[in-house]
């Protein structure tokens, strides 16, 4: 499909595939006759022999084959015909093979060697002088390279093969620029057995392939071992060898932290819980006895404290840094004056109400991955429209574009960021470090087309705020597909690629292709994890990047080397092979100084995640990551022994392997172990497959049926053939319109239905977090992750900075937690069978249980206003000894985070604010998210807690940061801050008339409700907001609970025996 030739929408199961085309669109261009002598193996033309006459390879079918894909079966193929199996014969002009001297027909022993000759017709039509072949189809630096559509170049929707996307090949030495490249292509519309997919003589051959591969590139070394060329004294050949050694060294490193940082971090860590089991201890053995309840509350809520401390704290026992090497990559995978050698990479982008992500937003997202610095050939782009909307495809097109314009600008310039609305809003100096007379005026005349671009996206933005009754309609007439965002076909329409759109200095742009999965009632569509698992089937299907990196639509790449740095990870050789992905740490633009409810959540993402890059990486986190797409398809990483074997020290930190059906059988031995984390064949997960396998021996065990793939990965054949290809690249295919067919098939809303999408494959569904799943599941299998912190942050976002809003936000992430706990997925008893470590699972935990640490907080917080009220107190008198164990335990935890301030570099203002909003999330979301979660799991009601009516208007920086919205997030902690206060003052006045002597017992209580009003300070000041306009509601329910409370704890009275209550009542008081 050509790029900007129409929008392809169609139903799978209703056989439908409408070609919808613009007015300005030319006619649609004839294929070529796919019935005539072409090639069915690569797609050249067969080419004559020495007489004139068509090549036949195949006497006794007349299969199409040309002459060097006839030439590779012989040599290093199967000998056979790919259609009827039968032996190939040798014809004049072929070198000889094992087999032939049974043939006494034919000899040719004059032009056995002379193989060049007898080829030359068909190589020059190989390398481009058939007119008919499209001059996309040669290599860009000339050598050859054959198209994998049967001569023809579908621009936008297929890319030329490359030496990173072609299928397996095999040499017998160095390559010859002159020679043509043997091709062995497998058509996925054909038995997979016929091509040797489906034996072990397959994997051999690729292992042998491998290995001469891996000759090749230690020849230099070899040729020059003591570094000294022909030519001594020039120098040349020490700086070849110098390059070569470089481009050997490891892609990236770990930096640890000194040890003067973390061993004082530790010492404290294990003298904190030392003190803490003795104020336990203490805690529990002395009850206060004319307070019980309060004691026994605290005590209950101080355990619980404890135990969450634990979990919070141990996965951050071996923290890390680390470092890459971009250069060292460029040096082994994309040299200068050499094609790149860099894996392709899908890059995706999720939206669905363009009224809530605002189109312009998401043009800033697409245009920044459009102009990052990696080959365009190698990154394609793919946006998500899950609402359908006419909108969102406008906004792109337009996107497209300005990319024409903008892509060379930053280019040319190499500016960063490289998203125009945040790279024109900086306010810094914009001409350091630029040397080119031409750039002020070329800035200035871009920034004119941007404010352009913004006033058509804006235009656009006002057009779609009332739809007309009849529904959106195209630039030609046809109806908008997605006029129902619920039942529509799904569509693809491709904007940009490789031959269908250049910039305007003239040369290609990576592809951006629009999807819209189709939707239909009935069907569980599964939201985002929906959405991103069709990414993952279409993008395989038209580019098969071998490495996947999903953004949110209001995250832009703030560095263009982002890709380049996550490269340096997953393809390093010691990290690559069993790496499921790199994470990315968040961070965010347009927050206010100091960051009142702790958007930028540093505390996370510089502490917590670099505790966790040091025992299995980082949770995902939902965007800014770049994936393996082997880890996604549910494949083990490839291990070496001293993975499959952990030492003594570190054996209690690792699961055991899965047990075979026998119990005596072990699931794998040290032999297999080895052969099985050679091997290039993609290995399956076979605790999770284990129907079909029983009757094979250990071999055959590691392969999977034809059948069992289509239960695995739904039944497309396209797709199926592009999970075999490990490092990326396209299926081949006969005919471009199956490609068409299969991108309609694969996101078409049945295509999940029994198979393990969801459920082992891809985005995990389940919870409205399947960030927290996916990851989970990866790590399971014995996947590493990666946490990469460039100097220059990779990416950019926004984040909800009023209360409400942050409020929502932290609820959907607590309700996920919940939903993962009450299901099978839960890390506390799922896959102990795996290879995931102790203290990696104990963090997956704690990410599950914390939202359950709002029903002690909130009791807790509410303790210090019931005892003012009530003039008790939940310690009793204390001793010297006593006391200094409380002493000790506030020290340890303050000497704890100043030393974890220490060695992560994190400021204490943030600190401070992470601790603050801890209560108030603790206090709200974390409390809502609890019952909601019970309620939906439990009982089946879903209940939502949203934003339902504005209350502000106001103009100017971080205006937003005053918008408040009701919500009823906001009650329980309103509630808890105005008992407290008015706890402080019945306290105080009660001291005043009690003399001096009550003072003492007061300050103690005093301290206990400043703290908590101290963590609920900001969020006393998001309800007072600029102009003290807190909704009336809001005051009316707050202070008609804590009335309520009071008065029913001073009517209960639980703290006063009967016969104290009795002796009162005979007291004479002042009118005696």
């Amino acid at each position: 499909m050509e790029a900007n030739a129409g929008m392809v929408a169609g139903s799978y199961k209703r056989n439908e595939l409408v070609r919808i085309r613009h007015d300005s669109d030319s006619s649609a261009k004839p294929l070529k006759n796919l019935n005539g002598q072409i090639c069915q193996i690569c797609g050249d033309t067969v080419g004559l022999t020495a007489t004139g006459d068509v090549f036949v390879a195949c006497n006794e079918c007349a299969f199409p084959v040309c002459r060097p894909c006839y030439e590779y079966e012989r040599k290093d193929g199967n000998q056979a015909c790919p259609q009827c199996k039968t032996r190939y014969k040798r014809h004049k002009g072929s070198p000889r093979v094992d087999g032939d001297e049974d043939e006494d027909d034919i000899d040719d022993l004059d032009n056995e060697f002379n193989y060049a000759q007898g080829t030359s017709n068909a190589r020059r039509q190989w390398q481009g002088d058939d007119p008919d072949l499209s001059s996309s189809s040669r290599h860009e630096s000339g050598q050859p390279i054959p198209l994998l559509t049967n001569g023809q170049s579908v621009s936008g929707e297929i890319p030329c093969a490359t030496p990173d996307n072609q299928s397996v090949r095999t040499t017998s030495g160095p390559l010859d620029p002159r020679q043509p490249v043997p091709v062995r292509i497998v058509d996925p519309s054909k038995d997979l057995n016929s091509y040797g997919l489906g034996n072990v003589d397959w994997k051999e051959r690729v292992e042998g392939w491998k290995l001469k591969q891996d000759k090749n590139m230690m020849q230099m070394t070899s040729r020059y071992p003591e570094g000294k060329g022909d030519m001594e004294g020039t120098g040349s050949n020490g700086e070849e060898l110098q390059m070569a050694d470089d481009a050997r060294q490891p892609l990236s490193r770990i930096v640890p932290i000194s040890s003067s940082h973390l061993t004082p971090y530790r010492v404290v860590i294990i003298l904190r819980l030392i003190i803490l089991g003795f104020f336990l201890q203490y805690r529990a053995t002395h009850p206060v006895k004319d307070a019980y309840p309060l004691w026994l509350i605290s005590v209950i809520c101080e355990i619980w404290f404890a135990f969450s401390w634990l979990l919070d704290q141990f996965p951050k026992w071996f923290p890390i840094n680390r470092e890459t090497y971009l250069d060292r990559l460029a040096l082994r995978y994309d040299r200068d004056g050499e094609p790149s050698q860099l894996a392709p990479v899908d890059v995706f982008v999720s939206t669905v109400d363009p009224m809530k992500e605002p189109p312009l937003v998401t043009a800033n997202t697409v245009l920044s991955i459009l102009s990052v610095d990696y080959p365009v050939d190698k990154i394609s782009c793919y946006v998500s429209d899950d609402g359908s909307a006419m909108l969102t495809f406008e906004a792109l097109s337009e996107t497209a574009e300005f990319a024409r314009k903008w892509v060379p600008f930053c280019k040319k310039h190499n500016i960063e960021p490289r998203a125009p609305e945040f790279y024109f809003a900086q306010k810094i100096d914009y001409l350091k470090d630029k040397i080119q007379p031409s750039f002020v005026k070329e800035r200035r005349a871009m920034k004119r087309e941007y404010e352009e671009f913004k006033v058509r996206i804006n235009a656009l933005v006002a057009k779609a705020q009332k739809m007309p009754e009849e529904g959106w309609t195209m630039q030609d007439g046809t109806p908008w597909p997605g006029n129902n965002s619920r039942d529509h076909p799904g569509m693809i329409q491709v904007f940009l690629g490789h031959s269908g759109g250049l910039d305007t200095d003239g040369n290609e742009l990576p592809r951006l292709v629009y999807v819209s999965r189709e939707k239909r009632p009935g069907f569980q569509h599964h939201k985002k994890a929906g959405a991103m698992n069709a990414l993952i089937r279409v993008s395989a299907v038209l580019t098969n990047g071998a490495y996947l990196l999903n953004v949110d639509c209001d995250h832009y790449f703030n560095n263009s080397k982002a890709v380049k740095e996550a490269m340096c990870f997953m393809m390093d050789p010691a990290y690559g092979k069993k790496t499921c992905y790199v994470q990315f740490p968040q961070r965010f633009d347009g927050i206010d100084m100091h960051d009142r409810y702790a958007n930028r959540n540093i505390v996370f993402f510089d502490i917590n995640l670099k505790g966790l890059d040091g025992i299995q990486g980082p949770v995902y986190v939902g965007t800014g990551c770049c994936f393996n797409r082997q880890a996604l398809y549910g494949y083990d990483p490839v291990l070496t022994e001293e993975d499959l074997e952990p030492n003594i020290i570190f054996k209690s930190c690792c699961g055991s392997r899965k047990k075979g059906k026998t119990s005596n059988k072990k699931y794998i031995d040290k032999k297999r172990a080895v052969k099985r984390t050679e091997s290039t064949i993609p290995i399956f997960n076979m605790e999770d497959i284990e129907e079909g396998v029983e009757g094979y021996d250990d071999e055959r065990s590691l392969l999977m049926s034809q059948k069992n793939l289509e239960k695995r990965f739904g039944q497309s054949p396209v797709f199926i053939a592009a999970t075999f290809m490990e490092q990326g690249g396209i299926p081949p295919t006969t005919n471009p319109a199956t490609l068409l067919k299969e991108a309609i098939h694969v996101i078409s809303c049945g295509y999940e239905d029994k198979t393990e999408w969801g459920k082992e494959i891809g985005w995990i569904y389940g919870s409205v977090t399947e960030d927290i799943l996916t990851g989970f599941k990866m790590h399971a299998r014995g996947w590493i992750s990666v946490y990469c912190m460039p100097p220059r942050p990779a990416f950019k976002g926004s984040a909800p900075i009023n209360l409400s809003d942050r409020l929502n936000q932290v609820l959907r992430w607590a309700l996920g937690s919940i939903e993962i706990l009450l299901s099978r997925h839960c890390p506390i008893w799922y896959g102990y069978n795996g290879r995931m470590k102790l203290l990696e699972r104990i963090a997956y935990i704690n990410t599950i249980v914390y939202p359950l640490t709002s029903i002690p907080l909130i009791a807790y917080c509410m303790l210090p206003a019931f005892c003012l009220l009530t003039n008790k107190f939940i310690i009793p008198e204390i001793s010297n000894f006593a006391s200094m164990w409380f002493i000790l335990l506030f020290v340890s935890i303050a000497a704890t985070g100043v030393l974890e301030l220490r060695w992560s570099g994190v400021g204490i203002d943030d600190w401070w604010r992470n601790e603050q909003f801890w209560v108030i999330g603790g206090t709200s979301a974390h409390l809502f998210a609890v019952f909601q979660g019970l309620l939906k799991v439990l009982a089946g009601i879903d209940t939502n807690f949203t934003v339902t009516s504005k209350a502000s208007d106001e103009d100017g920086d971080f205006a937003e940061l005053y918008v408040f919205k009701w919500t009823a997030l906001l009650i329980p902690p309103t509630t808890v801050l105005i008992v407290n206060l008015v706890g402080i003052v019945a306290g105080v006045s009660y001291a005043i008339n009690s003399g001096y002597q009550s003072w003492g017992p007061l300050f103690g209580k005093l301290f206990f409700a400043m703290w908590v009003v101290a963590h609920l300070y900001p969020f006393l000041k998001g309800l007072l907001g600029r102009q003290n306009r807190t909704p009336t509601i809001v005051i009316v329910w707050s202070i008609l609970l804590a009335s309520i409370f009071s008065l029913l704890w001073v009517r209960i009275d639980p703290f006063t025996s009967d016969a104290s209550k009795a002796a009162s009542k005979g007291q004479c008081g002042v009118n005696c």
